[in-house]
């Protein structure tokens, strides 16, 4: 090991956006971490209002559905920080369905949500889901935090946390 090398903990995010909100901060978060990032495509059409309705009604549901865009393996990283927009008061249907199929490969979590209502409901769900207590969760409501950009400071708060469980 080189005299100047730190011992840094492997972070990725993994996110699923629907109109860009989430992908957002996701981004913000690996800026901030300084970390990898694996967005999640849905496989099923949720684009307009039809697409709107019908996510709401699988999350509403507990439903899972197809995903695709996923390279990385979970289980190499010490810690997964997962994002969702929050569908009808749940975590989307993507997010669902990566935790569903990757939670035995999941050694450490952190937890963020976008949405319009106050209540970080979504982040329940996930850790739930998971089995695992997150090392840091957030919870931005779009209006609010992301249009006026009081996110970014939100952000940097919530990466602290996890680097300091992780450094």
């Amino acid at each position: 090991m080189e005299k100047n090398s730190v011992n840094r903990s492997k972070i990725l995010v993994v996110y699923y956006s629907r109109t860009g909100t989430t992908k957002t901060v996701a981004e913000a978060i690996r800026d901030v971490l300084r970390c990898e990032i694996d967005e999640i495509e849905d496989t099923k059409g949720r684009s307009g209002l039809i697409g709107w309705l019908m996510a709401g009604k699988d999350a509403g549901s507990g439903s899972l559905t197809k995903i695709s865009g996923v390279d990385k393996e979970p289980s190499q990283y010490d810690v997964v920080v997962m994002g969702s927009p929050t569908w009808n008061g749940h975590m989307s249907t993507p997010i669902r369905t990566y935790i569903t199929e990757n939670k035995d490969r999941l050694k450490r979590v952190a937890l963020f949500s976008t949405g319009d209502g106050d209540k970080p409901v979504a982040l329940k769900d996930m850790e739930e889901l998971a089995g695992k207590s997150p090392l840091a969760t957030l919870h931005l409501v779009r209006k609010r935090d992301i249009e006026d950009g009081s996110y970014i400071e939100k952000v940097e708060e919530f990466a602290s946390k996890i680097k300091a469980q992780t450094a």
